[in-house]
């Protein structure tokens, strides 16, 4: 396990595909950091260290159902990565849950048994 890239998990409590993939990596004798993103959202040079791991697009990470994602307007085609991820950092219930990292990669827990494939 990389120092700059603990295991961790992006984690939302009330949500039962987080739960979901938390038990899973538990089951498999895993104890990832906790990050309760909604309590304490991260940045947007964490977010952005996010997408890298996940070789995804800021659009990726977002959750277009979220009431916050039509009021800010987000599903302007012409938003750039910027806006978007300062977007999720100002309100993070945008982010799409669960995110596992590990060993340098991560993943979108969506269905939860996709955690495992970063095992």
């Amino acid at each position: 396990m990389s120092d700059t890239h603990p295991t961790r998990l992006y984690h939302n409590p009330g949500c039962s595909k987080s739960r979901g993939a938390l038990a899973l990596l538990r089951e498999r004798g895993i104890e990832p950091e906790i990050v309760a993103y909604l309590d304490s959202a991260p940045g947007a040079d964490e977010l952005r260290a996010l997408l890298d791991l996940l070789a995804l697009p800021a659009r990726a990470l977002l959750r277009s159902g979220e009431d916050a994602y039509a009021a800010l307007g987000l599903d302007d085609p012409a938003l750039d990565e910027d806006t978007l991820i300062a977007a999720m950092a100002a309100h993070p219930q945008l982010i799409e849950r669960p995110v596992f990292v590990h060993r340098g990669r991560a993943v979108i827990g969506r269905p939860p048994e996709r955690v495992l494939d970063l095992l």
